[in-house]
């Protein structure tokens, strides 16, 4: 067939690569407008610009992908299918109509589950057990159409952002490739998605990365890991930033019950926690870093100082002195 691709980010361009060693022909990419740096000195190409300037693929790049300017591009480019997977904006009747198989979309979750900007995150941070991958036809809604074809895969226990997205990533092309033989077949059977069983999820935000150690330990360890590689979770420890890249519940933190006057503690062989429970305070117990939460304490493994590299926990504390009761979260202009 031939293919106009649509998409932006690196499992897009992952995407396209399998797409692009296949049987099929990529006629055409759209991608966002190229963007500068956060410095501005630099123009940045998105990851599906770099793989189609590397195949010598023309690439359109329009503000408004309803302009019909540009519609009149595509139709020129003749596509019997429009394939998107993250492209980053919503497509009018005039794209969607536009080719003989329709507009089909690559979703990296088990619809009508995490419609949406940030499926990826949002299954790590609620703690999914499976997700996968969904190749749908598109429609005005967002996220909405039948679905022709799902894959599923399990997270693993220690699941980040980042390697659930490049486990899709790899499954996203095959299954692509799947679906658009069944469709060129005519053996496609759309499903309808169940719409009282949708949920919607919008884009992750940098604030987000800022934890609250309020909340219970058990979200607070799944938030930092669908949190990597952006925005990354953070507190403050003296008014700089620490990041944390990696922690977890330490063997034998069961939380007794909160009941009035008792907040609920770790089990002593833990970490040392007291029902005198002060969620953010940082300390050491054995050779181990440790933050009290709410109901009880994550264990850092890997942290990274404002200025300084990321680093083991160990090798944290033997370059920084704790000071005794501290507690994390106050910014360099709120200490007094």
């Amino acid at each position: 067939m031939r293919v106009v691709f649509m998409g932006t980010p690196e499992i897009a361009a992952g995407i396209l690569k399998t797409l692009i060693a296949s049987r099929h022909e990529v006629v055409g990419v759209v991608t966002q407008p190229d963007k500068p740096n956060s410095r501005g000195n630099e123009i940045i190409f998105s990851d599906v610009k770099k793989v189609a300037i590397e195949h010598e693929i023309p690439v359109f790049q329009p503000e408004k992908a309803s302009d019909e300017t540009f519609v009149e591009s595509i139709r020129q480019l003749d596509p019997d299918i429009i394939v998107v997977a993250a492209y980053g904006q919503i497509l009018r009747e005039n794209i969607l109509n536009l080719p003989r198989y329709r507009c089909i979309n690559v979703h990296a979750s088990l619809l009508p589950k995490y419609r949406g900007a940030s499926p990826i995150q949002w299954a790590v941070i609620n703690g999914e057990k499976e997700t996968g991958i969904t190749i749908m036809y598109m429609e005005k809604g967002l996220d909405t159409g039948d679905m022709i074809l799902t894959r599923k895969l399990e997270l693993a226990p220690d699941e980040t952002a980042g390697s659930l997205h490049d486990r899709l990533m790899e499954l996203g092309g095959p299954t692509l490739l799947e679906a658009m033989d069944r469709i060129e077949a005519g053996t496609a059977h759309p499903v309808p998605q169940n719409n009282d069983e949708a949920t919607y999820v919008g884009m992750i935000k940098k604030s987000m990365g800022e934890l609250d150690f309020n909340n219970k330990t058990e979200y607070l360890e799944r938030l930092i890991r669908g949190l990597i590689p952006w925005p990354g979770a953070y507190t403050f420890i003296n008014g700089k930033m620490l990041k944390i890249w990696k922690a977890v519940i330490p063997d034998g933190c069961v939380t007794t019950p909160a009941e009035p006057g008792n907040a609920g503690s770790c089990e002593p062989s833990c970490c040392g926690a007291t029902a005198e429970r002060t969620p953010g305070r940082i300390f050491t117990y054995g050779a181990g870093l440790y933050i009290e939460t709410a109901d009880g304490c994550l264990e850092l493994l890997e942290v990274q100082l404002e200025g300084k590299k990321r680093m083991a926990a160990g090798d944290f504390l033997r370059g920084y002195k704790l000071e005794e009761g501290m507690v994390c979260g106050k910014k360099a202009d709120e200490i007094s």
